[in-house]
């Protein structure tokens, strides 16, 4: 799709884009090649100029060109050129704020393999890690996922990044990530309940007690929620596919469900549940959280 994208050149909107496609511009080789017919000598320069510099970004394999270029609403564009080398993140958090703050773990997918980080074992080998990715998926990360661990692991993210929430809620997905799963019919079996307040149950419960299932619970979710962004991404995609001409050229399948590594402890959800269920439903008692 990215090469049917003009709206990320200078004085090209989502109107003029439409508008070099009704008139049978339908990627860049097709405005390369194309006379003056209705556009006019300056515009069609113009044009050229910015699939040109395109084409050379793309060689280079330079995702952020495109991801700064478009509105944010528009950055799927970019998935399919670039999805050989995605990362979808998500991580969880003791859930207090300010200096009281800290990671507890963070699932990185890339369609093929998982990894996972845990505080006080691995969280720190993220860091190198991320660096074998050029793009980002999230869900909410630009403002949680993404400056929570620049802030906690000290350093700067420069890959460019697709911020799901704003893309599903153009398309009408809304109701954080998991209503948004559940809205395109996804089923998350055990971990149905459990929601990010919970996670932090876990993870102290781990502490406390040194219980490994609680870990292995809290591992399952997360990791969940990074592999889930995929099948959502996807979805996404073609959705969006549906309002330009080229559905048919570019959908894509949608991805298999994920073996997770990692399976939840039914006793310990139903025990947490129990013991904190009226701080778990509480208004005002959850943490701020994706």
């Amino acid at each position: 799709m990215l090469k049917n994208t003009f709206c990320h050149i200078n004085g090209i909107g989502e109107k003029s884009e439409k508008r070099l496609w009704n008139l049978g511009i339908l990627n860049w080789d097709d405005a390369l090649d194309a006379r003056n017919d209705g556009l006019g000598i300056r515009n069609l320069e113009i044009l050229r100029i910015g699939i040109r510099q395109s084409l050379g970004q793309l060689e280079l394999g330079n995702p952020n060109f495109f991801a700064e270029s478009l509105h944010s609403n528009e950055v799927w564009r970019i998935f399919t050129e670039f999805r050989d080398s995605v990362a979808y993140l998500d991580i969880e958090t003791n859930g207090l704020a300010g200096s009281e703050e800290f990671i507890t773990t963070i699932s990185m997918f890339d369609g093929a393999s998982i990894n996972y980080y845990i505080r006080d074992y691995n969280l720190y080998q993220f860091k190198d890690d991320v660096q074998n990715y050029k793009l980002l998926v999230t869900y909410n990360g630009k403002c949680f996922d993404l400056p929570t661990i620049e802030k906690h692991l000290g350093f700067k993210f420069n890959q460019a990044h697709i911020d799901l929430r704003f893309i599903l809620s153009s398309l009408g997905y809304k109701g954080g990530l998991k209503g948004c799963e559940k809205m395109m019919g996804l089923d998350r079996g055990e971990l149905t309940d459990v929601n990010g307040y919970f996670a932090v149950l876990l993870w102290n419960e781990y502490q406390r007690r040194t219980n490994v299932k609680a870990l292995e619970t809290l591992l399952a979710y997360n990791i969940l929620d990074a592999a889930n962004l995929e099948y959502l991404m996807v979805k996404a995609y073609n959705e969006k596919l549906l309002d330009t001409p080229f559905v048919t050229e570019h959908e894509l399948p949608l991805p298999a469900p994920v073996e997770n590594p990692f399976q939840p402890d039914p006793e310990i959800i139903d025990r947490l549940r129990k013991r904190y269920i009226h701080k778990y439903t509480s208004p005002g008692t959850a943490p701020a959280h994706h």
